[in-house]
């Protein structure tokens, strides 16, 4: 939308014209005015706050902050109790990025995964060709880390940071799950030779009978296990402190691509699959095997999901190319969907691929991030904009 703008507001200016004083100004051109383009007008009227927003709020026309407008909708100052399509637009195009991508880093392979810490200080980006990098944020996106891995199975199929930053685990197409310490001042890593890449076997149970591929890993909010998704339909769960496999959970009928903690109990756990399904697991209730509810909604297979941190609420993205933002609390039971005789597609040729987008927020600013094939989605503390 910002970009279509741009253009049209392009052609209607005149370029710098250089002042008898050594000034320069920009001048408009005389048409511009008198623009009837529809296309213009209906991009200006659907992305321009409301008269009710303005009534509302006393004033005629003029900037009015986003803390205000998201403090008016709390209290229902214009009447409708929720922002117009115009409205979000407004508040969202304040942070979209304008100016288009920002250079930072090449390699000799494609960047297959990539991850925001928490507090977005650090970025970690995932190569295809047994490399990881961490990114240092604030100090001009510096090289923080470099990760040289080891064992791997085509490429770096997922990377997790600890909540306190001093370690690091990526997976592969392959039951091991490889931990390094990223907390010391040594910039370079070599898998066992500057470094320990401690390697977690996640096939030590009684009922995995062949190889399989990790898809996905995440922390725990404590830092004391993690969770991972895998290409034989299952879920797993590894005690750091213990150092063993806790858990094994056949979830899915397809691959289970994207996998995460709920909140900080660690009780819940979010995944989805290539069977469209998002799903939600109880670990305190797991004696029948079946998920504690199930999300549809989407119509192909699920690439990515972050959690609120709430326990209440996840988004998930899909080969779909559709972002949903989820309430847990209107999902349905596993009872429920029998009963309605939900008939779920699974779309094998999509199976191969793995979109997932980066989407995090410091402060006021988005920066966005499409690193080739891969699209990670986070949570931005601008979902409230969204969610009415």
């Amino acid at each position: 939308m910002g970009y279509g703008m741009s253009r049209l507001e392009d052609e209607y200016y005149e370029p710098e014209v250089q002042e008898t004083d050594g000034s320069s100004s920009v001048k408009v051109n005389d048409e511009f005015p008198k623009l009837h383009n529809d296309i213009f007008h209906m991009t200006r009227m659907r992305s321009g706050l409301s008269e009710s927003i303005y009534k509302s709020m006393g004033t005629n026309r003029g900037i009015i902050s986003t803390a205000k407008l998201l403090s008016g909708r709390e209290v229902d100052c214009s009447g409708k109790g929720m922002f117009s399509s115009g409205d979000r637009a407004f508040v969202l195009g304040r942070y979209v990025p304008m100016n288009g991508p920002e250079f930072l880093d090449r390699m000799d392979s494609r960047a297959y995964v990539s991850q925001f810490s928490a507090d977005g200080t650090l970025f970690v980006a995932g190569f295809q060709g047994s490399h990881i990098r961490i990114y240092d944020v604030d100090r001009g996106w510096i090289v923080h880390k470099d990760i040289h891995a080891r064992s791997l199975r085509w490429t770096i199929s997922d990377v997790s940071l600890s909540p306190d930053q001093r370690y690091l685990v990526y997976s592969s197409l392959a039951p091991i799950i490889h931990i390094v310490n990223v907390g010391n001042a040594a910039r370079e890593s070599y898998a066992n030779v500057t470094d320990i890449h401690d390697g977690l076997d996640f096939s030590q149970h009684e009922d995995v009978q062949y190889a399989f591929g990790i898809f996905s890993v995440k922390f725990s909010s404590d830092g004391r296990e993690l969770v991972a998704g895998s290409n034989d339909e299952s879920i797993y769960v590894y005690d750091l402190h213990a150092n063993k496999l806790t858990l094994r959970l056949p979830a899915h009928t397809s691959d289970v691509n994207t996998v995460a903690f709920a909140d900080e109990s660690g009780h819940l756990i979010y995944s989805g699959s290539d069977d469209t399904l998002c799903k939600v697991w109880d670990r305190r209730c797991l004696s029948t095997g079946q998920a504690a509810g199930v999300l549809t909604g989407h119509l192909h297979g699920i690439t990515h999901i972050d959690s609120h941190g709430d326990g209440r609420s996840f988004i998930s993205n899909g080969k779909d190319q559709a972002i949903k933002l989820w309430d847990i609390r209107k999902m349905m039971s596993n009872a429920d969907r029998y009963s309605q005789q939900i008939e779920i597609q699974v779309h094998p040729i999509l199976t191969f691929y793995q979109y997932k987008f980066v989407y995090n927020m410091k402060g006021m600013f988005l920066p966005l991030f499409l690193l080739c094939s891969s699209l990670h989605l986070k949570y931005s503390d601008l979902h409230s904009c969204m969610s009415k």
